[in-house]
């Protein structure tokens, strides 16, 4: 008489677990990629945001404002009611100030391009690699 076993050996159980562990490292490394770009879009659109702001109160007032730490306002009007942040970190974007111009600079995971800010610090000791200018 022949007896039927039903179930996994040892080997088979190995290898199924080896494809999981395999495919769940590639989603990991795509997961934390998709993230690092996703709060790169977010940077982008905070100073696109502040861009704005500050191009709406020049208009209003001839020059740019000396600081945009807190909000942008003058008498009565607000341009921007809270400067955004760093999502990840939270430190607030860099801005110079020129003579008819301004530089908003930050920090890209993904991208950017080394030097664009000069060696301008975008907060928890790094430099920053991503520039908008005034038009």
């Amino acid at each position: 008489m022949k007896k039927k076993n039903f179930g996994f050996t040892l080997i088979e159980l190995l290898v199924a677990m080896t494809i999981v562990a395999i495919l769940l490292g590639i989603s990991l490394v795509s997961y934390q990629g998709a993230r690092k770009s996703a709060r790169d879009g977010r940077r982008k659109a905070d100073l696109e945001q502040i861009r704005g702001a500050l191009e709406m109160y020049r208009t209003d007032v001839g020059d740019y404002p000396d600081s945009i730490t807190g909000s942008i306002t003058y008498g009565t009007k607000t341009y921007l009611s809270v400067t955004p942040t760093d999502p990840s970190t939270a430190d607030a974007y860099y801005y110079a100030k020129g003579t008819n111009t301004y530089d908003l600079c930050t920090f890209l995971e993904v991208g950017g391009t080394a030097g664009s800010c000069g060696a301008a610090s975008c907060g928890s000791g790094r430099t920053c690699n991503y520039r908008l200018t005034s038009p």
